[in-house]
Protein backbone atom coordinates (compact mmCIF):
# COMPACT_ATOMS: atom_id res chain seq x y z
CA UNK A 1 0.00 0.00 0.00
CA UNK A 2 1.42 3.45 -0.80
CA UNK A 3 0.57 6.65 1.10
CA UNK A 4 0.95 10.57 0.93
CA UNK A 5 1.98 13.13 3.63
CA UNK A 6 2.73 16.64 3.09
CA UNK A 7 5.90 18.51 4.28
CA UNK A 8 8.12 21.06 2.94
CA UNK A 9 11.64 21.59 2.58
CA UNK A 10 13.90 24.92 2.76
CA UNK A 11 16.11 26.67 -0.10
CA UNK A 12 16.82 30.07 0.74
CA UNK A 13 14.32 31.78 3.21
CA UNK A 14 11.44 30.03 0.96
CA UNK A 15 9.93 26.77 1.99
CA UNK A 16 8.34 24.64 -1.03
CA UNK A 17 6.10 21.89 -0.83
CA UNK A 18 7.49 17.98 -0.46
CA UNK A 19 5.30 14.85 -0.90
CA UNK A 20 6.54 12.18 1.22
CA UNK A 21 5.39 9.19 -1.07
CA UNK A 22 5.81 5.45 0.53
CA UNK A 23 5.50 2.29 -0.73
CA UNK A 24 5.68 -1.36 1.37
CA UNK A 25 5.89 -4.21 -0.78
CA UNK A 26 7.14 -7.90 -0.41
CA UNK A 27 10.79 -8.67 0.20
CA UNK A 28 13.79 -8.59 2.37
CA UNK A 29 13.55 -6.33 5.16
CA UNK A 30 15.15 -2.64 3.63
CA UNK A 31 14.24 0.98 4.12
CA UNK A 32 15.68 3.20 1.40
CA UNK A 33 15.30 7.09 1.01
CA UNK A 34 15.14 8.28 -2.51
CA UNK A 35 14.24 11.73 -4.36
CA UNK A 36 18.01 13.60 -3.28
CA UNK A 37 18.19 13.37 0.37
CA UNK A 38 21.45 14.00 2.73
CA UNK A 39 23.09 12.55 4.95
CA UNK A 40 20.80 13.71 7.77
CA UNK A 41 17.09 12.52 5.97
CA UNK A 42 18.85 9.45 5.21
CA UNK A 43 19.50 8.91 9.24
CA UNK A 44 15.80 9.26 9.40
CA UNK A 45 15.38 5.58 8.63
CA UNK A 46 17.10 4.76 11.99
CA UNK A 47 15.18 7.62 14.63
CA UNK A 48 12.00 6.92 12.88
CA UNK A 49 12.46 3.03 13.82
CA UNK A 50 13.08 3.69 17.31
CA UNK A 51 10.71 6.36 17.90
CA UNK A 52 7.69 4.39 16.75
CA UNK A 53 8.66 1.15 18.79
CA UNK A 54 8.66 3.81 21.81
CA UNK A 55 4.97 4.81 20.51
CA UNK A 56 4.24 1.13 20.55
CA UNK A 57 3.19 0.94 16.68
CA UNK A 58 4.78 -1.97 14.57
CA UNK A 59 7.88 -1.32 12.24
CA UNK A 60 7.12 -2.70 8.82
CA UNK A 61 9.98 -5.48 8.37
CA UNK A 62 9.73 -5.86 4.24
CA UNK A 63 10.56 -3.87 1.98
CA UNK A 64 9.96 0.24 2.39
CA UNK A 65 10.57 2.91 -0.18
CA UNK A 66 10.38 6.51 0.57
CA UNK A 67 10.24 8.74 -2.48
CA UNK A 68 10.76 12.82 -1.21
CA UNK A 69 9.05 14.33 -4.26
CA UNK A 70 9.93 16.66 -5.91
CA UNK A 71 13.09 14.00 -6.86
CA UNK A 72 14.95 16.13 -8.46
CA UNK A 73 15.60 19.18 -5.71
CA UNK A 74 18.28 18.28 -2.83
CA UNK A 75 16.54 17.48 0.57
CA UNK A 76 18.39 18.50 3.55
CA UNK A 77 17.90 18.48 6.98
CA UNK A 78 15.80 16.61 10.17
CA UNK A 79 12.42 17.89 9.35
CA UNK A 80 11.65 15.07 7.78
CA UNK A 81 11.91 12.39 10.22
CA UNK A 82 7.67 13.06 11.61
CA UNK A 83 6.06 12.95 8.10
CA UNK A 84 8.34 10.01 7.01
CA UNK A 85 6.89 7.99 10.48
CA UNK A 86 3.04 9.22 9.71
CA UNK A 87 3.12 8.03 5.54
CA UNK A 88 4.65 4.63 7.29
CA UNK A 89 2.29 4.14 9.81
CA UNK A 90 -1.10 5.11 6.61
CA UNK A 91 0.92 2.44 4.63
CA UNK A 92 0.80 -0.38 7.20
CA UNK A 93 -3.22 0.97 7.59
CA UNK A 94 -2.20 1.56 11.26
CA UNK A 95 -3.54 5.39 10.61
CA UNK A 96 -6.31 6.61 8.29
CA UNK A 97 -5.14 7.50 4.61
CA UNK A 98 -7.74 10.91 5.36
CA UNK A 99 -6.01 11.57 8.55
CA UNK A 100 -3.01 13.25 6.92
CA UNK A 101 -5.08 14.96 4.22
CA UNK A 102 -4.86 18.97 4.86
CA UNK A 103 -2.51 18.31 7.00
CA UNK A 104 1.50 19.41 6.94
CA UNK A 105 3.73 17.93 9.25
CA UNK A 106 7.37 18.68 10.20
CA UNK A 107 9.61 17.81 13.28
CA UNK A 108 12.70 15.62 13.65
CA UNK A 109 12.44 12.51 16.26
CA UNK A 110 14.38 11.39 19.20
CA UNK A 111 15.13 7.92 19.67
CA UNK A 112 11.99 7.64 22.48
CA UNK A 113 9.81 9.43 20.33
CA UNK A 114 10.00 13.05 21.27
CA UNK A 115 9.58 15.91 19.19
CA UNK A 116 12.49 18.00 18.72
CA UNK A 117 12.71 21.95 17.08
CA UNK A 118 13.02 22.09 13.80
CA UNK A 119 14.57 25.68 12.13
CA UNK A 120 12.23 27.54 9.23
CA UNK A 121 9.18 27.06 10.90
CA UNK A 122 7.65 30.54 10.23
CA UNK A 123 8.55 29.56 6.62
CA UNK A 124 6.52 25.74 6.92
CA UNK A 125 3.41 28.18 8.23
CA UNK A 126 3.54 30.47 5.56
CA UNK A 127 3.37 27.64 2.57
CA UNK A 128 0.97 25.97 4.73
CA UNK A 129 -1.28 29.15 4.74
CA UNK A 130 -0.83 29.83 1.05
CA UNK A 131 -1.57 26.10 0.02
CA UNK A 132 -4.79 26.46 2.25
CA UNK A 133 -3.75 23.67 4.60
CA UNK A 134 -6.28 22.74 7.53
CA UNK A 135 -3.17 21.91 10.24
CA UNK A 136 0.44 22.09 10.88
CA UNK A 137 1.67 20.15 13.30
CA UNK A 138 5.18 20.07 14.53
CA UNK A 139 7.37 20.42 17.78
CA UNK A 140 6.00 22.06 20.69
CA UNK A 141 9.21 24.34 20.61
CA UNK A 142 8.23 25.93 17.39
CA UNK A 143 5.06 26.59 17.96
CA UNK A 144 5.08 30.05 19.17
CA UNK A 145 6.98 31.28 15.91
CA UNK A 146 4.78 29.21 13.60
CA UNK A 147 1.57 31.03 15.17
CA UNK A 148 3.07 34.29 14.21
CA UNK A 149 1.09 33.50 10.78
CA UNK A 150 -2.41 34.09 11.05
CA UNK A 151 -4.86 31.54 8.86
CA UNK A 152 -3.39 28.39 9.30
CA UNK A 153 -3.82 25.83 12.48
CA UNK A 154 -1.01 25.30 14.63
CA UNK A 155 -0.63 21.91 16.44
CA UNK A 156 2.16 21.70 19.00
CA UNK A 157 3.17 18.37 19.73
CA UNK A 158 5.40 16.76 22.51
CA UNK A 159 6.21 12.85 21.09
CA UNK A 160 4.97 10.99 17.92
CA UNK A 161 2.29 9.22 19.87
CA UNK A 162 0.34 12.23 20.88
CA UNK A 163 0.66 13.26 16.91
CA UNK A 164 -0.92 9.25 16.44
CA UNK A 165 -3.53 9.51 18.93
CA UNK A 166 -4.76 12.75 17.35
CA UNK A 167 -4.92 11.47 14.22
CA UNK A 168 -7.13 8.95 15.11
CA UNK A 169 -9.18 11.22 17.30
CA UNK A 170 -8.20 9.71 20.97
CA UNK A 171 -6.45 13.00 22.02
CA UNK A 172 -6.94 16.46 20.12
CA UNK A 173 -3.51 18.36 20.13
CA UNK A 174 -4.06 22.01 21.85
CA UNK A 175 -4.29 24.65 19.04
CA UNK A 176 -1.98 27.42 19.23
CA UNK A 177 -3.59 30.54 18.94
CA UNK A 178 -1.97 33.49 17.09
CA UNK A 179 -0.38 36.20 19.41
CA UNK A 180 0.57 39.57 18.36
CA UNK A 181 4.04 40.52 18.69
CA UNK A 182 5.41 41.97 22.07
CA UNK A 183 7.70 44.76 21.32
CA UNK A 184 10.10 44.90 23.96
CA UNK A 185 10.26 48.90 25.30
CA UNK A 186 13.19 48.73 27.03
CA UNK A 187 16.91 48.78 25.66
CA UNK A 188 18.96 48.45 28.74
CA UNK A 189 21.14 45.54 25.93
CA UNK A 190 22.47 48.61 24.51
CA UNK A 191 24.94 51.17 25.21
CA UNK A 192 23.42 54.96 26.21
CA UNK A 193 24.39 57.66 24.41
CA UNK A 194 24.16 59.63 27.77
CA UNK A 195 27.50 57.57 28.62
CA UNK A 196 28.96 59.91 25.61
CA UNK A 197 30.97 62.89 26.48
CA UNK A 198 31.58 65.27 23.87
CA UNK A 199 31.30 63.71 20.02
CA UNK A 200 28.30 66.52 19.41
CA UNK A 201 29.10 66.51 15.78
CA UNK A 202 29.31 62.71 16.08
CA UNK A 203 25.57 62.23 17.59
CA UNK A 204 24.01 64.23 15.20
CA UNK A 205 25.08 62.42 12.20
CA UNK A 206 24.51 59.13 13.71
CA UNK A 207 20.62 60.80 14.43
CA UNK A 208 20.53 61.37 11.53
CA UNK A 209 21.69 58.03 10.34
CA UNK A 210 19.09 56.68 12.19
CA UNK A 211 16.09 58.50 11.15
CA UNK A 212 16.58 58.13 7.46
CA UNK A 213 18.61 54.62 7.32
CA UNK A 214 22.08 55.87 5.84
CA UNK A 215 24.89 54.48 5.56
CA UNK A 216 27.83 55.74 8.42
CA UNK A 217 31.58 55.74 7.91
CA UNK A 218 33.38 57.10 10.86
CA UNK A 219 36.78 58.02 10.91
CA UNK A 220 39.32 58.85 13.78
CA UNK A 221 42.25 58.19 16.07
CA UNK A 222 41.97 54.92 19.14
CA UNK A 223 40.65 55.77 21.32
CA UNK A 224 38.30 58.63 20.01
CA UNK A 225 34.74 56.72 20.82
CA UNK A 226 33.78 55.00 17.45
CA UNK A 227 32.86 51.54 18.47
CA UNK A 228 31.40 52.78 21.72
CA UNK A 229 29.33 55.09 19.49
CA UNK A 230 28.66 52.49 16.80
CA UNK A 231 27.34 49.96 20.19
CA UNK A 232 25.20 52.52 20.64
CA UNK A 233 23.53 53.36 17.57
CA UNK A 234 21.08 50.85 18.43
CA UNK A 235 19.24 52.59 21.30
CA UNK A 236 18.32 55.24 19.51
CA UNK A 237 16.64 53.18 16.03
CA UNK A 238 12.68 53.38 16.39
CA UNK A 239 10.81 50.00 17.09
CA UNK A 240 10.42 47.44 14.67
CA UNK A 241 7.18 47.45 12.72
CA UNK A 242 4.90 44.20 12.79
CA UNK A 243 6.00 43.37 9.42
CA UNK A 244 9.67 43.53 9.92
CA UNK A 245 9.45 41.54 13.05
CA UNK A 246 8.49 38.54 10.62
CA UNK A 247 10.79 39.40 7.82
CA UNK A 248 13.87 39.52 10.82
CA UNK A 249 12.45 36.40 12.49
CA UNK A 250 12.39 34.08 9.35
CA UNK A 251 15.60 35.47 8.53
CA UNK A 252 16.93 34.23 12.00
CA UNK A 253 14.63 30.84 11.57
CA UNK A 254 16.40 29.71 8.92
CA UNK A 255 19.79 30.34 10.20
CA UNK A 256 19.23 28.20 13.43
CA UNK A 257 19.58 31.91 15.38
CA UNK A 258 16.07 32.09 16.95
CA UNK A 259 15.39 32.56 20.75
CA UNK A 260 13.94 30.96 22.77
CA UNK A 261 10.55 33.11 22.76
CA UNK A 262 10.20 32.65 18.51
CA UNK A 263 10.53 36.16 17.61
CA UNK A 264 13.19 38.68 17.08
CA UNK A 265 11.45 41.98 18.47
CA UNK A 266 14.82 44.30 18.46
CA UNK A 267 16.84 45.57 15.58
CA UNK A 268 19.58 43.32 15.13
CA UNK A 269 22.98 44.33 15.64
CA UNK A 270 25.56 42.46 14.07
CA UNK A 271 29.55 42.68 14.28
CA UNK A 272 31.48 40.09 11.88
CA UNK A 273 35.53 40.09 12.70
CA UNK A 274 37.50 41.58 9.92
CA UNK A 275 38.62 38.13 9.24
CA UNK A 276 35.02 36.98 8.10
CA UNK A 277 34.83 35.15 4.91
CA UNK A 278 32.86 36.29 2.14
CA UNK A 279 30.08 33.49 2.27
CA UNK A 280 29.58 34.38 6.03
CA UNK A 281 29.40 38.02 5.36
CA UNK A 282 27.26 37.65 1.96
CA UNK A 283 25.84 34.30 2.67
CA UNK A 284 26.72 30.84 0.92
CA UNK A 285 28.03 27.59 1.51
CA UNK A 286 25.96 24.73 -0.29
CA UNK A 287 22.70 24.70 0.63
CA UNK A 288 22.91 28.52 0.45
CA UNK A 289 22.43 30.04 4.08
CA UNK A 290 22.24 33.61 5.13
CA UNK A 291 24.96 35.70 5.75
CA UNK A 292 26.23 38.60 8.24
CA UNK A 293 24.14 41.03 5.74
CA UNK A 294 20.96 39.16 6.06
CA UNK A 295 21.42 38.37 9.80
CA UNK A 296 21.78 42.59 9.85
CA UNK A 297 18.24 42.89 7.83
CA UNK A 298 16.19 46.09 9.21
CA UNK A 299 19.15 46.41 11.77
CA UNK A 300 22.52 47.35 11.94
CA UNK A 301 25.65 45.83 10.67
CA UNK A 302 28.86 47.49 12.48
CA UNK A 303 32.03 46.64 10.89
CA UNK A 304 34.74 47.93 12.73
CA UNK A 305 38.49 48.46 11.09
CA UNK A 306 36.69 49.24 8.18
CA UNK A 307 40.07 48.35 5.82
CA UNK A 308 41.26 45.23 7.43
CA UNK A 309 38.56 43.27 5.94
CA UNK A 310 40.07 41.27 2.53
CA UNK A 311 39.25 43.69 -0.47
CA UNK A 312 37.34 40.99 -2.43
CA UNK A 313 34.96 41.21 1.04
CA UNK A 314 34.36 44.88 1.84
CA UNK A 315 33.91 45.09 -2.36
CA UNK A 316 30.88 42.37 -2.15
CA UNK A 317 28.89 44.90 -0.32
CA UNK A 318 28.60 47.08 -3.06
CA UNK A 319 25.21 45.07 -4.55
CA UNK A 320 23.24 44.65 -1.04
CA UNK A 321 24.03 48.50 -0.45
CA UNK A 322 22.60 49.85 -3.86
CA UNK A 323 19.56 47.31 -3.98
CA UNK A 324 18.87 45.64 -0.42
CA UNK A 325 19.52 42.16 -1.34
CA UNK A 326 21.63 39.64 -2.24
CA UNK A 327 21.43 36.81 -4.69
CA UNK A 328 23.54 33.96 -4.02
CA UNK A 329 23.88 31.16 -6.85
CA UNK A 330 25.20 27.57 -5.96
CA UNK A 331 24.78 24.28 -7.58
CA UNK A 332 21.60 23.23 -5.37
CA UNK A 333 19.89 26.57 -6.81
CA UNK A 334 19.65 30.60 -6.74
CA UNK A 335 18.30 32.32 -3.88
CA UNK A 336 18.06 35.76 -2.90
CA UNK A 337 18.04 37.03 0.82
CA UNK A 338 16.82 40.41 1.91
CA UNK A 339 19.48 42.34 3.38
CA UNK A 340 18.20 46.06 3.79
CA UNK A 341 20.75 47.04 6.74
CA UNK A 342 22.40 50.20 8.29
CA UNK A 343 25.89 49.54 7.57
CA UNK A 344 28.14 51.78 10.24
CA UNK A 345 31.59 51.21 9.50
CA UNK A 346 35.01 52.26 11.52
CA UNK A 347 38.74 52.84 11.01
CA UNK A 348 41.54 54.56 11.66
CA UNK A 349 42.83 57.24 9.44
CA UNK A 350 46.19 55.95 9.00
CA UNK A 351 48.09 52.13 9.92
CA UNK A 352 49.27 53.57 12.99
CA UNK A 353 45.91 55.34 14.07
CA UNK A 354 47.64 58.70 15.26
CA UNK A 355 47.61 60.87 11.84
CA UNK A 356 44.75 63.21 13.84
CA UNK A 357 45.86 62.77 16.63
CA UNK A 358 46.94 66.01 18.53
CA UNK A 359 48.96 64.21 20.85
CA UNK A 360 50.96 61.51 19.52
CA UNK A 361 53.27 61.58 16.35
CA UNK A 362 52.16 59.79 13.25
CA UNK A 363 54.65 57.22 12.02
CA UNK A 364 52.86 56.44 8.73
CA UNK A 365 54.71 57.45 5.42
CA UNK A 366 52.65 59.39 2.96
CA UNK A 367 52.80 56.19 0.58
CA UNK A 368 51.57 53.79 3.53
CA UNK A 369 48.44 56.21 4.50
CA UNK A 370 47.76 56.02 0.45
CA UNK A 371 47.55 52.87 0.27
CA UNK A 372 45.93 52.46 3.59
CA UNK A 373 42.92 54.57 2.30
CA UNK A 374 43.33 52.87 -1.39
CA UNK A 375 41.49 49.66 0.22
CA UNK A 376 38.83 51.35 -0.36
CA UNK A 377 37.59 51.50 -3.52
CA UNK A 378 35.25 54.78 -4.83
CA UNK A 379 32.83 52.63 -5.92
CA UNK A 380 32.57 51.39 -2.65
CA UNK A 381 32.56 54.56 -0.58
CA UNK A 382 30.37 56.10 -3.71
CA UNK A 383 27.62 54.01 -1.74
CA UNK A 384 28.11 55.58 1.69
CA UNK A 385 25.93 58.59 2.83
CA UNK A 386 27.16 60.21 5.68
CA UNK A 387 31.12 60.50 6.47
CA UNK A 388 32.27 62.01 9.74
CA UNK A 389 35.86 62.73 11.61
CA UNK A 390 35.53 61.54 14.97
CA UNK A 391 37.94 63.32 16.96
CA UNK A 392 39.88 62.39 20.31
CA UNK A 393 37.77 63.57 23.39
CA UNK A 394 39.38 66.17 25.24
CA UNK A 395 39.69 64.98 29.31
CA UNK A 396 38.24 67.97 30.67
CA UNK A 397 35.10 66.66 28.82
CA UNK A 398 35.33 62.97 29.53
CA UNK A 399 35.61 63.95 33.41
CA UNK A 400 32.52 66.07 32.97
CA UNK A 401 29.69 64.72 35.59
CA UNK A 402 27.09 65.65 33.82
CA UNK A 403 25.52 63.28 31.45
CA UNK A 404 24.78 63.70 27.56
CA UNK A 405 21.50 63.76 25.71
CA UNK A 406 19.94 60.18 26.49
CA UNK A 407 19.28 57.75 23.84
CA UNK A 408 15.18 57.91 24.31
CA UNK A 409 15.25 61.37 23.81
CA UNK A 410 17.14 61.27 20.94
CA UNK A 411 14.95 57.84 19.64
CA UNK A 412 11.69 60.16 19.80
CA UNK A 413 13.06 62.22 17.18
CA UNK A 414 14.46 59.89 15.01
CA UNK A 415 10.78 57.72 15.70
CA UNK A 416 9.06 60.93 14.43
CA UNK A 417 11.20 61.71 11.27
CA UNK A 418 10.47 57.48 10.51
CA UNK A 419 6.57 58.13 10.85
CA UNK A 420 7.06 60.89 8.51
CA UNK A 421 8.43 58.60 6.15
CA UNK A 422 6.77 55.34 6.23
CA UNK A 423 3.50 57.70 5.92
CA UNK A 424 4.97 59.75 3.10
CA UNK A 425 6.23 56.87 1.13
CA UNK A 426 3.64 53.86 1.93
CA UNK A 427 2.32 53.93 -1.44
CA UNK A 428 5.38 52.95 -2.65
CA UNK A 429 6.00 50.17 -0.02
CA UNK A 430 8.82 51.55 1.16
CA UNK A 431 10.17 52.75 4.87
CA UNK A 432 12.97 55.09 4.66
CA UNK A 433 14.60 57.59 2.45
CA UNK A 434 17.88 55.80 1.98
CA UNK A 435 15.58 53.28 0.04
CA UNK A 436 14.16 55.23 -2.65
CA UNK A 437 15.69 54.48 -5.67
CA UNK A 438 17.36 57.11 -8.25
CA UNK A 439 14.36 57.54 -10.40
CA UNK A 440 11.72 57.92 -6.99
CA UNK A 441 13.99 60.56 -5.60
CA UNK A 442 13.91 62.71 -9.10
CA UNK A 443 10.10 61.75 -9.03
CA UNK A 444 8.85 61.78 -5.21
CA UNK A 445 11.36 64.86 -3.68
CA UNK A 446 10.33 68.80 -4.96
CA UNK A 447 13.31 70.94 -4.50
CA UNK A 448 12.87 74.63 -5.09
CA UNK A 449 14.80 76.40 -7.36
CA UNK A 450 17.45 77.87 -4.65
CA UNK A 451 18.06 73.99 -3.50
CA UNK A 452 18.74 73.08 -7.29
CA UNK A 453 21.34 76.28 -7.57
CA UNK A 454 22.67 74.80 -4.38
CA UNK A 455 22.84 71.22 -5.70
CA UNK A 456 24.28 72.08 -9.04
CA UNK A 457 27.16 74.42 -7.24
CA UNK A 458 27.87 70.73 -4.91
CA UNK A 459 28.14 68.62 -8.07
CA UNK A 460 30.49 71.45 -9.56
CA UNK A 461 32.62 72.05 -7.09
CA UNK A 462 32.89 68.52 -5.35
CA UNK A 463 33.06 66.25 -8.63
CA UNK A 464 30.02 64.72 -6.92
CA UNK A 465 29.00 61.11 -9.16
CA UNK A 466 25.32 60.56 -9.82
CA UNK A 467 24.98 58.27 -7.50
CA UNK A 468 26.00 60.56 -4.77
CA UNK A 469 23.87 63.48 -6.15
CA UNK A 470 21.37 61.31 -5.19
CA UNK A 471 22.48 60.36 -1.68
CA UNK A 472 23.24 64.14 -0.53
CA UNK A 473 18.99 64.67 -1.75
CA UNK A 474 18.11 61.86 0.42
CA UNK A 475 20.40 62.98 3.49
CA UNK A 476 18.73 65.94 2.67
CA UNK A 477 15.65 65.40 2.70
CA UNK A 478 16.05 63.22 6.58
CA UNK A 479 17.26 66.49 7.72
CA UNK A 480 13.89 68.07 6.92
CA UNK A 481 12.27 65.28 8.46
CA UNK A 482 14.04 65.65 11.97
CA UNK A 483 13.41 69.05 11.43
CA UNK A 484 9.70 68.57 10.53
CA UNK A 485 9.53 70.58 7.34
CA UNK A 486 8.18 69.26 4.58
CA UNK A 487 10.15 70.87 1.86
CA UNK A 488 13.67 70.18 1.46
CA UNK A 489 15.48 74.17 2.24
CA UNK A 490 18.88 74.85 1.04
CA UNK A 491 19.86 74.74 4.87
CA UNK A 492 19.67 70.82 4.54
CA UNK A 493 21.70 70.46 1.78
CA UNK A 494 24.20 72.93 3.55
CA UNK A 495 24.16 70.40 6.57
CA UNK A 496 24.08 67.11 4.04
CA UNK A 497 27.47 68.40 2.36
CA UNK A 498 29.19 68.66 5.85
CA UNK A 499 28.92 65.00 5.77
CA UNK A 500 30.71 64.28 2.45
CA UNK A 501 34.82 63.89 2.21
CA UNK A 502 36.47 66.54 0.84
CA UNK A 503 33.90 69.36 1.41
Amino acid sequence: MASHVLTASILGLDAYPVDVETDISPGLGAFVIVGLPDTAVQEARERVRSAMKHADVPFPRTRVTVNLAPAHLKKSGTPFDLPIAIALLVAQGELPAAGSISRMFAGELGLDGSLRPIHGALSFALLARDRHVQELILPASNAKEAALVEGIDVRPAQTLKGVIDHLLGKEILPLESPRPIQFSTTFSSYLDFTSIRGQEQTRRTMEIAAAGGHNLLMQGPPGSGKTLLARSFPSILPLLTQEEALEVTRIHSVAELLPGEGVITSRPFRSPHHSASMPSLVGGGTIPHPGEISLAHRGVLFLDEFPEFPRLVIESLRQPLEDGSVTVSRAQGTVTFPARFTLIAAMNPCPCGFLTDPDQACSCSPLQVMKYRKRLSGPLLDRIDLFIEVPKVKTQELTELSPAESSESIRARVQKARDRQMTRWSPWHISTNAELSSDQVRRLITISQEVKDLLKQAVDRYHLSARAYFRLLKVSQTIADLEEMDSVQASHVAEALQYRPGS
